[in-house]
C-alpha cells in the first residue's frame, strides 16, 4: 500500500466533483485555520464543482457562514437521517472524525443515504500503529498515563480494524493507503517529532501518521486514484 500526503490526496479526488465535507469547521480552531489559510473546507471550495458541509458545532458553522461558506448544515453524524437535505454526492469526505464517534456503525449506515454506486467515501483517521506516537508514548513515562492522544478520541484504527468495520457496514474498499505527517502539521510539531516520524516512515510506510480508505457501495468496479 502506498504512502501519500492526506490533503493532496483528498483534493485530487475532489477536483471538479460535487463534494460533501463532514466535520467541515475544524471547531474550535475555525478562526485560527481561516487566518492561517489552512482550513481544508475552503481549500476544497477552490477545486470542487459544488461543496456542502456538515458539522455538529453551531459556532463553527456560524464562523464559516460569516467567512463566506455556503450549503452548511448542522448534523449529528450518528443521526444523519435527521438532516434536512435530499442530495447525493460524487465524493464524501470523512476526514479525521470517525475516531471521535461513539457509534461509528450508525454513521456508516446513515451516510449511505447521500451515496450512489459511483460515490467515493473517503475516510481518513489516525494510524493505530503510528511509529511516531509509539516512540513519544514510550519516552513520556508517567506509568503510561500521559498518552499522545487527542482528548476527544475514543478509538484508533488500523488496516484490519477499519476494513472490518467497513465490511460490517456493507461498504467495499476500492483503495487503501497510508498518509504521512503533512506540511500542514509539521511547522507546529517539535522538530524531534518530525524526525522520529521520518525515520519510522523510511523504515516502513505502515508506521505512518494515518490511514485512508476510499470506499463505495458494494458491486462497483473502480480504478485507483493513482
Amino acid at each position: 500500500m502506498k504512502l501519500v500526503q492526506r490533503v493532496d490526496f483528498i483534493k485530487h479526488l475532489c477536483a471538479g466533483r460535487k463534494v460533501l465535507h463532514l466535520g467541515c469547521t475544524n471547531w474550535p480552531y475555525t478562526w485560527e485555520s481561516i487566518d492561517a489559510n489552512s482550513l481544508l473546507h475552503f481549500e476544497l471550495e477552490k477545486t470542487a464543482s459544488e461543496l456542502y458541509g456538515f458539522d455538529f458545532d453551531q459556532p463553527g458553522l456560524d464562523i464559516l457562514a460569516e467567512a463566506g461558506g455556503k450549503n452548511l448544515f448542522r448534523a449529528d453524524l450518528e443521526k444523519l437521517d435527521e438532516v434536512p437535505l435530499d442530495e447525493t454526492f460524487d465524493v464524501i469526505i470523512a476526514g479525521e472524525m470517525i475516531e471521535h464517534l461513539s457509534n461509528p456503525g450508525l454513521f456508516l449506515k446513515g451516510i449511505q443515504r447521500f451515496m450512489t454506486p459511483a460515490t467515493n467515501l473517503i475516510i481518513t483517521t489516525i494510524n493505530a500503529y503510528s511509529g511516531m506516537r509509539f516512540a513519544i508514548y514510550g519516552l513520556r513515562g508517567k506509568g503510561g498515563l500521559n498518552e499522545p492522544v487527542h482528548p476527544d478520541h475514543v478509538a484508533y484504527y488500523s488496516f484490519r480494524t477499519l476494513s472490518l468495520l467497513l465490511k460490517r457496514a456493507n461498504l467495499d474498499i476500492s483503495e487503501f493507503c497510508f498518509y504521512d505527517l503533512g506540511p500542514e502539521h509539521r511547522p507546529s510539531s517539535p522538530w524531534y517529532y518530525n524526525f522520529i516520524n521520518d525515520i519510522c516512515v523510511k523504515f516502513s510506510p505502515q508506521l505512518s501518521d494515518g490511514v485512508i480508505a476510499v470506499c463505495r457501495l458494494p458491486g462497483t468496479e473502480v480504478k485507483s486514484s493513482s
